[in-house]
Parts: structure tokens; C-alpha cells; sequence
């Protein structure tokens, strides 16, 4: 599935030879009209929560899957296999999704076939506004951030809400302040 925004997405790029697994690049899209406010973007979310991504092996099984994010306290994994940066996500929803086509039997199936592989992921220079839009179009919660192939850091619709909560925050303070010096 391809989101209709123009510009907006790619093929990841993995090299002439390599295996293409099916992501999508969100890019950050630049603008002609000049009184645009400037985007904050993911790279501004990542430097305040970090880069840190946790990952798991394709072939670890469901069972592990959710002991890892019950640890970890976190909605989803990248599944990385050391080759590419990205081959799937598992999130909590296809954790749910393979209980209930398969049962408790599901545990013990690998990550591979329980994983979202159409995953689409994006630069640190995307703005959060954008992100926010494709991950809202596409029903989704998580997006990792790659650079020249490798992955930096994973943004949440968590992280960008935040985000957005604070500059509201900002925005009516300096409304405030104005009004008060009028």
C-alpha cells in the first residue's frame, strides 16, 4: 500500500543487489511558500528522547516478542537481521492479530510471520507534521528513522503528540504575553 502524498515516499535503498524489503522513505518535503512556519523535526524528537531502538531477530519467537516489549514497556520492535536495518516491525497489534487467527500456539511462530513488513520509515529531517499525517492516513503508531541505511532512532505518534503538546503550550504563552504588553 502506498500512501498517496507526492514526493513524499521511496523505495528504500539497499544497494543494486540487495533483497528489497517492502519500506517506504518519508522524506521531509520542502516548501515554496515562505511564510510557512519552519517544522520542527524528528531529529529535534530524537535529540530529547534519544536514539536508542530496540530490536529483535526475525527468527526469535512470538513468546520472546512479548517478553521483550512487557520489559521494555514499549509498543513495538524493529526486526532488524543484521544485514538490513530494517526487514519488519512488530507491534502490538500483530501480536494480537496472531493470537487471534492462531491461539496460544502463535508464541511459538517465529517473528517472521507475525511482523508488518511494509514498513514505512523516515529521515531525521522529516518534519513531525508530516509524519504525524502518515502515520494517522496509514493507521499506524511507530516510524524508524533511517539514515544511509542504518537505523538512528523510532519515533511514536506518543513522542510527536508531545511534541506538538508543548509547542501549543509555547505558542499560547507567547499569545499571552503579547496581549498583556498590547
Amino acid at each position: 500500500m502506498r500512501l498517496a502524498t507526492p514526493g513524499l515516499f521511496s523505495e528504500d535503498q539497499n544497494g543494486p543487489d540487495a533483497p528489497r524489503p517492502r519500506s517506504r522513505m518519508l522524506r521531509g518535503r520542502a516548501t515554496s511558500v515562505s511564510t510557512r512556519r519552519q517544522s520542527v523535526t524528528v531529529e529535534h524528537i530524537l535529540s530529547a528522547k534519544g536514539h536508542d531502538v530496540v530490536t529483535i531477530e526475525p527468527e526469535c519467537t512470538l513468546a520472546d516478542a512479548t517478553r521483550l516489549l512487557s520489559e521494555r514497556r514499549i509498543g513495538a520492535a524493529v526486526v532488524s537481521d543484521g544485514v538490513r536495518a530494517v526487514v519488519g516491525i512488530l507491534s502490538e497489534r500483530d501480536i494480537v492479530r496472531a493470537l487471534a487467527a492462531h491461539g496460544s500456539a502463535a508464541l511459538d511462530q517465529p517473528v517472521s510471520r507475525c511482523m508488518t513488513t511494509d514498513v514505512v520509515t523516515c529521515r531525521a529531517r522529516a518534519s513531525i507534521t508530516d509524519v504525524m499525517e502518515v502515520m494517522t492516513n496509514g493507521k499506524f503508531r511507530h516510524v524508524p528513522v533511517v539514515e544511509n541505511d542504518r537505523l538512528t532512532g523510532i519515533v511514536s505518534i506518543g513522542d510527536i503528540v508531545k511534541q506538538r503538546l508543548a509547542e501549543i503550550e509555547t505558542e499560547q504563552q507567547a499569545l499571552k504575553e503579547y496581549i498583556a504588553t498590547a
